[in-house]
């Protein structure tokens, strides 16, 4: 073999051994979670209209149990799903469930105003309300957690969705 060909295929296996050592998965495209049928209004009340994502249409085939929404200019999205029917039993675990999405705010300011804004809207009520929003008077609520963990709080959505918002 000659040098050329041999110096070829040292710049190839290099080039596979680089692509197979760089990650797979570059990060989160979307987060699904469910809501009761017919309620897309109000998630969209409520994501749109309290968290301030911008919601973007769905394709046209799902649009009736479908609802997406941006995270910024991230690429990232959170999918709602309402096609699904949830009994008593599931909606009551889904609301007790530690499973969630967390959300990444820029600032402390901005945690403080969007946890204002949550608890506001908890504690007026309506549709959209959250069924549960961490006090921001309480230090309990979340924002001072465990060692390590960043500033923090936690609600549940209209539908028992539990959503962490962290620095």
């Amino acid at each position: 073999m000659s040098s050329t060909n041999s110096s070829a295929n040292s710049i190839s296996d290099q080039a596979s051994q680089a692509s197979e050592n760089e990650p797979l998965i570059s990060g989160l495209h979307h987060v699904n979670i469910q809501v009761p049928p017919q309620t897309l209004h109000i998630a969209s009340q409520f994501y749109a209209g309290t968290l301030g994502l911008t919601q973007t249409p769905a394709p046209d085939s799902m649009k009736a149990h479908l609802a997406w929404f941006d995270m910024g200019s991230s690429g990232q999205q959170i999918h709602i799903t309402s096609q699904f029917h949830l009994d008593q039993a599931q909606m009551k675990a889904q609301s007790e469930s530690p499973r969630h999405l967390c959300f990444k705010i820029l600032s402390e300011d901005k945690l403080d105003q969007l946890q204002e804004r949550i608890w506001q809207l908890y504690k007026t009520g309506g549709e959209s309300a959250p069924v549960h929003c961490d006090d921001p008077a309480q230090t309990a609520s979340g924002r001072i957690g465990p060692k390590g963990f960043p500033k923090r709080f936690f609600a549940r959505d209209y539908a028992g969705n539990r959503l962490e918002f962290s620095l």
